[in-house]
């Protein structure tokens, strides 16, 4: 059962990108190959990367659990559920931080080089998460004695909810949209326009960007260009996980001292050279 269990959402998964490539071309909105055969190689990349990046991030979360000074339950339902809430805000402090400090954007910003959202668009994760550090917003769960394993659990669920997100061929969905993260508030997230940069972090949830001030809702007047503000345009998969590194360390290198470096490395990416 345990087997078949991934073996369905990849089938699922499958099915509904089919079933936008249909609608794309019979809405006569196109299917770029080139940015969907970059949008696979990244993938194949992660699946090497994002097990010695998970590895890692588990072993020094399990290492700063056993200081904890309380272990919630993991048979407690009441555990999941405030874990849920928690791994949430957790989540959006470290999207939040993935775009405000340029050090972090740069595993990040393979996510956002798509200029054509699909759902082939939401498996362009980075190859150099445990570098890049924003995972440290998962740090005060495990210390307040969340088992680790809950942790991978929730963002493992948050992950596979937002592939679903990463799409035009959904619409609004009415009153969800005040709570869940849906495909259009998304879609505004993947915006290189002026107005909708660095807005709608959330994973799940919604609500703590509309309790910190970060949510910004799709709007008729202004259509959503997708891609990075600097512009990426290949499909060569170690150009897009690596470009936005290479740029970070010609500005590090051109700094005249390790604390003007530290400046790079920390300033937000919209201040970049």
């Amino acid at each position: 059962m345990m087997y078949d269990r991934p073996r369905g959402l990849l089938l699922a998964a499958a099915l509904v990108v089919l079933a936008e490539l249909g609608w794309r071309l019979a809405t006569k909105r196109g299917y770029d190959v080139k940015v969907a055969a970059g949008s696979l190689a990244v993938a194949a990349g992660n699946l090497v990367f994002g097990v010695a990046n998970g590895a890692v991030i588990y072993l020094v979360l399990n290492s700063l659990w056993t200081l904890a000074p309380v272990r919630w339950p993991l048979e407690d339902w009441r555990t999941w559920a405030v874990g849920f809430l928690l791994t949430e805000l957790a989540y959006y402090v470290f999207h939040r931080m993935s775009h405000e400090v340029r050090w972090m954007w740069a595993s990040h910003a393979v996510h956002h080089s798509s200029e054509e959202l699909t759902f082939l668009s939401a498996i362009r994760l980075g190859w150099t998460n445990a570098l890049s550090g924003a995972w440290i917003a998962y740090v005060p769960l495990v210390l307040i004695g969340f088992d680790p394993r809950l942790v991978l659990v929730l963002l493992a669920f948050n992950l596979r909810y937002q592939f679903f997100l990463h799409t035009e061929m959904i619409g609004r969905l009415g009153p969800l949209e005040w709570v869940l993260n849906t495909p259009a508030h998304h879609r505004v997230h993947h915006g290189c326009n002026q107005i909708y940069l660095d807005r709608n972090y959330g994973g799940v949830l919604i609500i703590y960007d509309r309790m910190f001030g970060t949510f910004a809702a799709e709007r008729a007047d202004e259509p959503i260009r997708y891609g990075l503000t600097t512009g990426l345009s290949s499909a060569n998969p170690f150009v897009l996980a690596f470009d936005e590194w290479r740029r970070l360390f010609v500005d590090l290198r051109a700094a005249p001292n390790w604390r003007a470096r530290l400046a790079v490395a920390l300033r937000s990416p919209g201040d970049a050279s």
